[in-house]
């Protein structure tokens, strides 16, 4: 396969994922506002997505107060924000449309629908329609596209790239969800509210999966090791790291070995780590060390598969 069209397949896969982990984010944040809280407290929660994403200058640049209003127009529909959902589904309908002679009809017409319908929606309209419905909506026109996609494409290097760029973007956000949101929910006296900590989970497709494994009251600890630890949670970095490291396989060439030992030193990482150990360490250091860990091996993998990194 040629570098330049397996550039193309990863990052469509990558855009139309983090389309949807944005949602994600988002939809908890817009949640968890709704509990009574000070609006100092609320605006907090707010600018920690643009922390956890770096871009506060960007919006410093057009906005001047950080408020839920302000942060839902810049992550959601800002133009001049690669970062926001609707940059992120034209930049996935892009490079679609690069390859549109390597996907399948049905992979191609769900991304080029998904851009249809959004691309004439103003934030007012979104926001007046309602932003948990949009949210709803950005993640099912995801999962009709991987589902297409899955569902009718040969399994060939083609497939295989697109399943790795998802499932790269896939781990690097639920560890940024994850570590946005366990400080921010967690006590200092150690208790939980159910209303947020399900919250949290429903944002990862989780809740009735712990509910299934744990089977009983929510609790940080176990919130952390079901979406960081757990190999059948499809979500999960375990799964995550796992699924990167069978699809290199796949795809292995002369040059990618030492991007293949990264990808197995980091599934290490998280199938012998206990929660525990984790908690001990401090969860904030140890998903910010994933989170460096998977960029290493993006670059790892666009210097050894694609045209250049991006």
């Amino acid at each position: 396969m040629l570098s330049r069209t397996a550039d193309h397949l990863y990052w469509m896969a990558r855009f139309t994922e983090r389309a949807e982990n944005l949602a994600r984010l988002l939809d908890v944040t817009h949640q968890m506002s709704l509990v009574p809280q000070s609006v100092t407290a609320a605006n907090q929660n707010w600018g920690a997505i643009l922390a956890l994403n770096s871009l506060q200058d960007a919006f410093a640049k057009s906005y001047d107060q950080v408020t839920a209003e302000n942060v839902l127009r810049f992550m959601v529909a800002d133009p001049d924000n690669p970062s926001s959902i609707t940059s992120c589904l034209r930049a996935a309908r892009e490079n679609a449309h690069a390859v549109r002679g390597t996907l399948t009809a049905e992979t191609w017409e769900s991304c080029n629908f998904t851009w249809i319908e959004l691309r004439d929606q103003k934030f007012e309209q979104i926001l007046s329609g309602g932003i948990g419905e949009f949210f709803e909506w950005v993640k099912l026109r995801s999962a009709l596209t991987r589902g297409v996609t899955f569902g009718t494409m040969l399994q060939d290097e083609a497939l295989h790239f697109i399943r790795l760029g998802g499932l790269i973007e896939r781990a690097d956000n639920t560890a940024r969800i994850l570590d946005v949101k366990y400080h921010v929910l967690r006590t200092d006296e150690g208790t939980t509210d159910f209303y947020q900590w399900g919250a949290l989970l429903r944002s990862l497709s989780a809740f009735e999966v712990y509910r299934k494994v744990y089977r009983d009251a929510i609790t940080p600890a176990r919130v952390a090791e079901l979406l960081m630890l757990r190999p059948d949670m499809p979500r999960s970095l375990h799964a995550c790291a796992t699924g990167i490291i069978r699809v290199l396989k796949s795809i292995t060439n002369g040059q990618s070995a030492e991007t293949e030992r990264r990808a197995g030193m980091l599934h290490a990482h998280v199938h012998f780590t206990r929660i525990d150990d984790v908690l001990a360490q401090g969860l904030h250091e140890y998903l910010a060390d994933f989170m460096d860990r998977i960029y290493d091996l993006g670059d790892g993998i666009s210097r050894d598969f694609l045209v250049a990194a991006i």
